[in-house]
C-alpha cells in the first residue's frame, strides 16, 4: 500500500505545477498565433481583403451604371480607394475611364493591356478575373479586377468594367511587426510566468492546507478546522470538510459511550451468572428450592444477554440492507391487542399500566413481524422512561384517512427539545434515563431502520416534564370488504 501511494505520488504533479503548466501553454498558443496571423499570414490576408473590397466597388459600379451621378459617383471611388476605372461597351469600346496614375497604370498607359484583360473576361465562365501583375513602370504589384456587365432585362451583355488597383507592399511592415512581436513575446513569456506563478500558488496553497488538515484528522484530531480561502470551492470544501470533522467527533464519541453501555450490558448478566452459579456450587447445591431460583435467574440473565447480541446483529442486518421485508396482510388492531397481552406479566410483576386503545378493525400490508417488533420496542422504551411514581403506558391506535397512525406514550420527563432529533440515533441515550427494565439501548434505532424500509412516516413528540409520544403511520391499508348492511363496532378500549 505504501509503494503503492508512492508510485501515485511520483506519476501525478502537484495542482500548482499543472497550473502553471497549462497557463505557459496558453500563453505559447497566443504566441503562436501572433506569428502566424501577423507575421506568416499578413501578406495573404492583405491580398485576400483587397480583392474582397475591389469587388465590392466592383459590384458598386455596376449597380450605378446607367444612372446620372455615375460619373461623379466612380470619380469618388476612384480618387477615394486610389484606383484606375476603364469602362468599355459591349463591342468592347471606351466609354468611361479615370486614371489616378497619370497614364502609368497597366489599364491607360503605353504598355496598356486592356485588350488581353478584356479577352481573359469575354472567356471567363465566371463573368468576372483577377489578376495580380507587376507595373514596371510605378515598380510595384498591381492589383486587375474585371466583371462583365449584364443587362436585368434580357440578361445581355452590357458592358465590361476593369478595375486597377495598387497592391502596397507589406515586406516592411512585416520586418516592423516582427520586431514588435518579439517584444512582445519575450514581455508575454516573463509576466506570464510570473501570473501563472502566482495563479498556481494562490490555488494551490488553501488545497494544500486542506491536505495537512485532513492529515490530522485521519490520525484522529477531530477539533481540526479546516481553512479555506481564495475562492468558493475552497471554501464550500473546507467548510464541508470542517462539518464532517464535526459529525465523526460526535460518531466517535457516541461509539465510545455505545461500547460502555453495552460493554456494562453485557457485563451485569454475566456477572449475575458467575455469581449465582457459585452460589449453586457452594451454598444451595443440596436445596432444590434454592437451586431453582438460583438457575432461574442464570437463565433470566442469559435470555437478557442474547437479547443484547441479538440487538445488535439485527441492527446490523437492518442497515446493511441484509434483510428483507416479508409482506402479508394483518389486522393491526389484532397485532397490537397480541403485543400489549404479552406484557401482562410485567405489568403484575413490576406495578406498571399499559392502556390500549383500539380503532376500528383495519387490514394492512407489512412486514408483521418487524411491525410488532416495533411496537414491542417503543413499548420497551416507554416502560423504560415512564415515570416511577405514574407507572402507565398507552398505546393508541388511530385509523386516518390515509393511513393508521400507531402511538406509544409515556408519563416521564420528556426529552429537551434540541435532543429529539438525536432519540433515534444508534448511539444516543436520553440523559433522563431511569429505566427499571434493563435493554440493549439499540431499540429506537432498529425501530427507525425498520419503518425507513417500509418508507414510513414516523417521529416523536416530546414536552419537559410531560412524558414523550412515539408514533408512526402505516399506509398500505387493505380496502375492507364488508356488506353494506353492516354496522361498524364500536372502538374496543382495554386496560391491562
Amino acid at each position: 500500500m505504501t509503494h503503492h501511494r508512492h508510485h501515485l505520488g511520483e506519476r501525478n504533479l502537484r495542482i500548482g505545477v499543472k497550473i502553471w503548466l497549462f497557463f505557459m501553454l496558453f500563453v505559447c498558443v497566443v504566441f503562436l498565433l501572433m506569428w502566424l496571423f501577423q507575421i506568416i499570414f499578413l501578406e495573404w490576408f492583405y491580398e485576400s481583403m483587397k480583392i474582397r473590397d475591389t469587388a465590392k466597388l466592383a459590384q458598386q459600379l455596376v449597380s450605378d451604371y446607367g444612372s446620372e451621378d455615375f460619373s461623379d459617383d466612380a470619380q469618388e471611388i476612384s480618387l477615394q480607394n486610389e484606383m484606375c476605372i476603364e469602362l468599355l461597351n459591349s463591342n468592347g469600346r471606351e466609354v468611361y475611364y479615370n486614371c489616378v496614375y497619370n497614364g502609368k497604370c497597366l489599364l491607360h498607359g503605353k504598355e496598356s493591356g486592356t485588350l488581353f484583360y478584356l479577352i481573359d473576361l469575354q472567356n471567363s465562365s465566371t463573368g468576372t478575373i483577377c489578376r495580380r501583375v507587376s507595373n514596371p513602370t510605378l515598380q510595384n504589384e498591381m492589383l486587375v479586377y474585371g466583371c462583365t456587365m449584364y443587362s436585368k432585362d434580357d440578361g445581355s451583355v452590357l458592358g465590361y468594367l476593369l478595375l486597377n488597383s495598387p497592391l502596397v507592399p507589406v515586406e516592411s511592415t512585416v520586418s516592423i511587426l516582427k520586431r514588435q512581436t518579439m517584444m512582445i513575446t519575450i514581455m508575454l513569456v516573463f509576466f506570464g510566468f510570473l501570473i501563472s506563478f502566482y495563479a498556481a500558488n494562490h490555488i494551490a496553497t488553501p488545497i494544500t492546507r486542506i491536505t495537512q488538515s485532513a492529515k490530522r484528522l485521519a490520525h484522529g484530531d477531530y477539533a481540526v478546522k479546516f481553512e479555506g480561502g481564495g475562492y468558493a470551492e475552497v471554501d464550500d470544501l473546507a467548510e464541508t470538510l470542517t462539518y464532517a470533522a464535526h459529525e465523526l467527533s460526535k460518531t466517535d464519541q457516541m461509539q465510545r459511550d455505545l461500547i460502555a453501555n453495552v460493554s456494562h450490558d453485557l457485563r451485569t448478566p454475566l456477572t449475575m451468572m458467575k455469581a449465582y452459579a457459585e452460589m449453586i456450587r457452594d451454598l444451595s447445591g443440596n436445596n432444590p428450592v434454592k437451586r431453582e431460583q438460583h438457575l432461574n435467574i442464570i437463565i433470566e440473565e442469559t435470555d437478557r444477554l442474547t437479547q443484547i447480541v441479538n440487538d445488535m446483529l439485527d441492527l446490523s442486518k437492518l442497515e446493511s440492507g441484509a434483510q428483507k421485508l416479508d409482506y402479508s396482510t394483518f389486522d393491526i388492531a389484532q397485532c397490537m391487542a397480541e403485543i400489549v397481552h404479552r406484557y401482562e406479566g410485567v405489568s403484575e410483576r413490576m406495578g406498571y399500566q399499559i392502556h390500549l386503545t383500539l380503532d376500528e378493525p383495519c387490514m394492512v400490508r407489512c412486514d408483521e413481524s418487524k411491525i410488532d417488533r416495533v411496537i414491542g420496542n417503543l413499548i420497551n422504551n416507554a416502560i423504560n422512561y415512564t415515570s416511577k411514581e405514574d407507572k402507565q403506558v398507552f398505546v393508541t391506535q388511530r385509523n386516518l384517512p390515509q393511513c393508521v397512525r400507531i402511538e406509544v406514550r409515556d408519563t416521564g420527563d420528556g426529552i429537551e427539545e434540541d435532543k429529539i432529533k438525536l432519540i433515534f440515533d444508534k448511539y444516543y441515550r436520553s440523559e433522563n434515563h431511569k429505566r427499571e427494565v434493563v435493554g440493549t439501548g439499540l431499540g429506537l434505532s432498529i425501530v427507525k431502520e425498520i419503518l425507513k424500509m417500509h418508507n414510513y412516516n414516523y417521529g416523536v413528540n416530546s414536552k419537559l416534564g410531560e412524558g414523550s409520544t412515539f408514533w408512526f403511520e402505516i399506509r398500505d391499508i387493505v380496502p375492507p370488504e364488508k356488506p353494506e348492511d353492516e354496522e361498524i363496532p364500536d372502538a374496543e378500549i382495554r386496560q391491562l
